[in-house]
């Protein structure tokens, strides 16, 4: 016959393990963008959405949240990035000595490289600079093709204002003098002819 001790209630909640805490929504929008910028995508707040399979309500003030906390920043509408978080810069200097060896000094280390070493160094270091370039580049592309869009959808509804005005005034004969008349007015056409 086997013995069982019975432990206090109060052991038996200590023995428990705790369960793992929930994730907050904010935190899973946080996750999403670090996750989107390092496979070099861009952070939208649909592909957010999609990722999280939160409602798109919850997203918006979620990112509106990390904004307004220095984590995010928004680039364009509904386009947000991670804010870089690291120390500041530290003091470099490099210089050449007499003999061909390579002096790095950065904050309080300082290294020696043969000019070998130097140049291999240059060169990884190299990726770094084209990087810089290439994300700068695609920034300015992207805030450029969004303003293109902007004014273009704006020219558009500008037009269409203008060709409705237009066609209340004029008939098909004196609009297509003006040049004014695209394939939409063909409908207006054919009638004012009959």
């Amino acid at each position: 016959m086997t013995e069982t001790t019975q432990q206090p209630f109060a052991a038996a909640e200590q023995a428990a393990p705790e369960a793992p805490k929930a994730i907050t929504s904010t935190q899973r929008i946080f996750d999403a963008v670090r996750d989107l910028r390092e496979v070099d995508q861009i952070a939208t707040r649909e592909t957010v959405a999609e990722l999280t399979g939160l409602k798109m309500s919850v997203v918006d003030d979620r990112l509106r949240a990390l904004v307004d906390d220095g984590k995010l920043k928004r680039v364009l509408r509904g386009v947000y990035e991670l804010v870089e978080t690291f120390p500041p810069p530290r003091p470099i200097y490099c210089g050449i000595l007499p003999n061909g060896l390579v002096k790095l000094e950065v904050g309080d280390s300082v290294d020696t490289y043969t000019p070998s070493e130097a140049r291999r160094a240059a060169r990884l270091l190299g990726g770094f600079a084209e990087d810089a370039r290439v994300i700068e580049s695609s920034r300015a592309h992207l805030f450029l093709a969004t303003e293109l869009a902007a004014k273009v959808e704006s020219q558009g509804r500008e037009l269409k204002t203008l060709r409705d005005l237009l066609r209340s005034k004029l008939d098909a004969r004196q609009m297509d003098l003006l040049g004014v008349s695209g394939p939409e007015d063909a409908e207006f056409r054919k009638g004012s002819k009959g």
